[in-house]
C-alpha cells in the first residue's frame, strides 16, 4: 500500500501541534521539516477541512489542533489527507478475458478482493488504534525526553 508523502508530512506536523501554545505557521512547519511550503500548505488545509486543525488568521497565526491529541487518530489523519475511498478497489477481472467467469457465477466477492478487503480491514483498525497524542509520548521517549519542548522553544525562536 502506497500513500502521498503529505500523509507523513500531516502526520509529522499533527504530532508536533501537540504540545504548542501557540498557533504555528505552515512556513514555520515546513522549515522545521525541510519540505515544501506550498505542498504542505495544502496538507495544513485539508486537515483543517477535516476539523482536526484550525488556522488563526493575523500576525502571530498558524495552525492549532482542534482537539486533544488523544482524541484524533492517525487514521482521522490518514482520511483527511488520502480521502475515505478504500486503497484497493475490484474491477472484477475475474469476468474479462476467453475464460471469464459470467457475472451471474459471480454473486460474491473473489478471494482476492476478500483478501484485500480484510488487509484494508486490519490497516485501518491499526491506524484507528494510534492517536496523535500517542506519536507525542514515543517522539519524546525516542528522540530524547522533552524533544517536542525543545521543538516548541524552536519556535518560539522562529517567530521573533
Amino acid at each position: 500500500m502506497r500513500m502521498s508523502g503529505g500523509v507523513e508530512w500531516a502526520v509529522h506536523c499533527c504530532v508536533v501541534l501537540t504540545d504548542v501554545d501557540q498557533p504555528v505557521p505552515a512556513a514555520t512547519l515546513a522549515k522545521l521539516h525541510d519540505v515544501s511550503m506550498t505542498y504542505l500548505a495544502k496538507q495544513m488545509q485539508a486537515l483543517a477541512r477535516a476539523g482536526l486543525v484550525r488556522s488563526v488568521q493575523g500576525k502571530a497565526g498558524g495552525y492549532v489542533l482542534t482537539r486533544d491529541p488523544d482524541e484524533i487518530t492517525v487514521l482521522d489523519v490518514v482520511v483527511a489527507i488520502e480521502g475515505v475511498e478504500p486503497q484497493f478497489v475490484c474491477t472484477e477481472i475475474r469476468q474479462r478475458g476467453p475464460l471469464g467467469t459470467p457475472p451471474e457465477d459471480c454473486r460474491t466477492a473473489c478471494p482476492v478482493a476478500k483478501a484485500m478487503l480484510a488487509a484494508e480491514s486490519a490497516w485501518r483498525g491499526a491506524l484507528k488504534a494510534i492517536t496523535i497524542g500517542d506519536l507525542g509520548r514515543e517522539v519524546n521517549r525516542g528522540a530524547g525526553r522533552d524533544a517536542l519542548a525543545t521543538i516548541r522553544t524552536w519556535f518560539g525562536g522562529e517567530a521573533a
